[in-house]
């Protein structure tokens, strides 16, 4: 059949169906098709027995009746008006539920002058909008076939791929993360999407070589903001990393106060800050104070003054705050806690809350005792930003402490105790596990003519404490035979402390406190460094009750030796690590015992 053979194009178009014919042109449908071309489709019908055709009179025909359908196609683009911006406006124009199109109930028949010359040209955006509704036009007119994959070639409006038709998937595959300590190098980590903050802290603890003892933290800086804040061990650090900007970055460091409040509650939370909400004179007994915050029927509260950042401003506003399940308010008259009284100053359920670093420096805060709360959106901007002060660091430990429990409750407890589970499964275990160079020594006794082995443990653990006596013996004979002075550099005692991990050499005053300060300010947190007022004495820097002291180690001579004391000689040692070893047992003349070193590890 010869019409077969002729471009889908033409048989497709609404021009060629008799339905769709614009009524403005002055020729029927049968007028775009030559004579010739009808005389060729019937002679090709079965019903016609000869099979000559005349292919240049059907050639010459189809390419008379293609001109002819441009002609009018154009017209037709002409006739719709432009906006600025390229698209047409139609505002008579409606659409069938079968994909055909009526013309306008208006229409007139076009002039000559109105027609589209071949070298005008046309703006692209309509002749693209054009190709659409062509493209639509031809779909339309095909049959309904149903098509197994929808998802590959449907538009954007269809609902298969429509942005809410489909579930949110959750983050699969490998991630890289960078790493950082407090001296700023770095390490690179290969973690999965389903990676906890705690499971990165034992595993950059494995790789470093590191004591586990479940006080190790992953910290989200921001250093152009000045904020920090440690993550919760049960949160995704993908997620967490997802809504950091490129300057942010994660650090690795020690945080004794992460959950220090489930051991020692009443040091976090003063009694006149912590009420019941509605309620001036009820107080929580200490007893009950954690099972209140922790069960999310109860309804504490933590009430204080605050300094506030006014947005926008410099300035800061001394206000009366509560902190609540709901959010964060302030009374708008005086003490009050009416509820018309009282206004929302942040939110907690989309909020994390940092310390501020540096916050008199960077917003000239009236104290060093900043805090903010970020909402998760918020990347880089400040202002969005809900910048806290208060007047002491109890105050500001208690409103931090109290933002985490209202805000994850019983997880924290559960993060909490997951250490001390584990702890529990591995107490059958209590003598700690030898390597295999340690399994192949046995003690011996060599004081006869001939050397034995030691069956008897308790004679084993005998001679190995007259062995350590008799060393230090042979320290103080070869002293007195004219060995160098212990405070010289090449003396055992006097670089013997050099290798342990509380001891952090030539650093100031300042970055002592900043040390302590990072790594969570609990009784008992302490470290060793070089005195920068005598080169012979050292300074131990100890936390008690939040507050920071100094005390300064001095050298005195005895018989020729000399020792360290930091009670003016009442009691003396030998080497610095015999100081530690009796004040993490003795508590002597400090306010507490040694409890925490302050460590920095390297990455």
């Amino acid at each position: 059949m010869a019409v077969a053979e002729c471009p889908d194009y033409f048989l497709l178009h609404p021009n060629y169906q008799q339905d769709n014919v614009d009524r403005t042109a002055n020729h029927r449908p049968a007028e775009l098709i030559g004579s010739s071309f009808q005389q060729a489709a019937n002679r090709n019908s079965p019903n016609h027995q000869e099979d000559d055709v005349d292919l240049e009179a059907l050639v010459n025909d189809m390419n008379s009746s293609f001109e002819s359908l441009c002609s009018t196609y154009s017209v037709q683009a002409e006739a719709v008006p432009l906006l600025h911006n390229g698209q047409s406006h139609r505002p008579s124009e409606q659409t069938h539920s079968h994909g055909h199109t009526h013309s306008h109930a208006h229409g007139q028949p076009t002039s000559l002058h109105q027609k589209l010359r071949r070298s005008q040209p046309m703006h692209i955006l309509a002749v693209r909008r054009l190709q659409v509704e062509e493209q639509q036009y031809r779909t339309s007119s095909l049959p309904a076939i149903p098509n197994p994959f929808p998802e590959l070639c449907s538009p954007a409006s269809s609902p298969t791929l429509c942005p809410g038709s489909l579930p949110p998937s959750e983050p699969s595959g490998k991630y890289i993360i960078k790493i950082f300590n407090e001296d700023g190098m770095g390490k690179v980590v290969e973690i999965p999407a389903d990676m906890t903050a705690r499971d990165l802290c034992q595993l950059l603890v494995y790789k470093s070589h590191c004591v586990d003892d479940n006080s190790w933290a992953l910290v989200e800086h921001h250093p152009a903001m000045g904020l920090e804040r440690c993550l919760e061990d049960h949160e995704l650090v993908v997620q967490v990393q997802a809504s950091m900007t490129s300057e942010s970055k994660f650090l690795f460091r020690k945080n004794y106060a992460k959950y220090e409040f489930f051991r020692n509650p009443l040091n976090f939370f003063p009694e006149q800050m912590v009420a019941w909400c509605q309620e001036s004179s009820r107080t929580i007994p200490p007893s009950q104070l954690l099972q209140n915050f922790l069960n999310s029927t109860s309804c504490p509260e933590i009430q204080g003054y605050l300094y506030v950042k006014e947005t926008g401003r410099k300035s800061w506003k001394k206000l009366y705050v509560f902190l609540r399940r709901s959010g964060l308010y302030f009374s708008t008259k005086g003490t009050s806690k009416e509820p018309r009284h009282l206004q929302l100053l942040a939110d907690l359920e989309d909020s994390n809350i940092f310390t501020v670093i540096a916050g008199k420096k960077l917003h000239n805060a009236p104290a060093e005792y900043e805090f903010c709360i970020k909402p998760n959106k918020v990347r880089s901007e400040q202002k969005e930003l809900r910048m806290l002060c208060a007047e002491d660091e109890q105050s500001r430990t208690c409103w931090m402490t109290a933002f985490r429990l209202f805000k994850y409750g019983i997880v924290l407890y559960q993060n909490y105790k997951i250490p001390q589970q584990r702890k529990a499964l591995l107490s059958h275990f209590s003598t700690p596990v030898r390597s295999v160079s340690e399994n192949s020594l046995v003690a011996m006794d060599f004081s006869g003519r001939i050397g034995r082995v030691i069956d008897n443990p308790v004679e084993a653990q005998s001679a190995a404490v007259e062995e350590g006596h008799a060393w230090r013996k042979r320290s103080q004979r070869m002293n007195n035979l004219g060995s160098p002075s212990p405070l010289h550099p090449s003396s055992l005692s006097g670089v013997i402390h050099k290798t342990q991990l509380w001891f952090h050499g030539r650093i100031t005053r300042e970055e002592s406190h900043k040390m302590i300060h990072q790594q969570g300010q609990v009784d008992g947190l302490f470290l060793l460094r070089d005195s920068q007022s005598n080169p012979k004495a050292f300074v131990l820097t100890l936390c008690h009750h939040q507050k920071i002291k100094h005390f300064q180690i001095l050298p005195c001579e005895e018989d020729g030796q000399v020792f360290f004391s930091l009670d003016d000689g009442t009691t003396k040692f030998t080497d610095l690590i015999q100081l530690v070893e009796f004040y993490q047992l003795n508590r002597g003349v400090l306010p507490c015992r040694l409890k925490h070193p302050c460590t920095i590890v390297a990455l």
